[in-house]
């Protein structure tokens, strides 16, 4: 049972990435799936979560219009694409899932399954 987390890089401020995760040993259309963010020195925090099946998603107010994520279930894979991407943004991005319905309450519940961290840098 393994979610893998894959796509950080460098970006320029005002540029995108697309950051994929995908399981292996588990269905993700079973869970919602959610993406989490790191900084240095700063609480983890929720960014975009997902519902199994791809219809219902939730989304931080700092990221919306910004980042997109979204479900590709034949490749059991979740991605978040990423846009117009600020110095704030940088942090090391995770997945993680869990049982439930994506809402803000959603990232109350230490999910049971995460990925590794991929770091995203945003800088000039």
């Amino acid at each position: 049972v393994q979610l893998q987390a894959s796509g950080g890089g460098l970006v320029q401020p005002g540029g995108s990435l697309k950051l994929s995760c995908e399981a292996s040993g588990f269905t993700l259309a079973d869970y919602t799936i959610g993406w989490f963010r790191q900084a240095p020195g700063k609480e983890r925090e929720g960014v975009q979560c997902i519902s199994g099946s791809g219809g219902s998603t939730w989304s931080e107010d700092s990221v919306k219009g910004r980042f997109t994520i979204s479900i590709d279930n034949a490749k059991n894979t979740v991605y978040l694409q990423m846009s117009s991407l600020k110095p704030e943004d940088t942090a090391s991005y995770y997945c993680a899932a869990a049982p439930g319905v994506p809402t803000s309450t959603w990232y109350l519940v230490t999910p049971g399954y995460w990925g590794q961290g991929t770091l995203v840098t945003v800088s000039s």
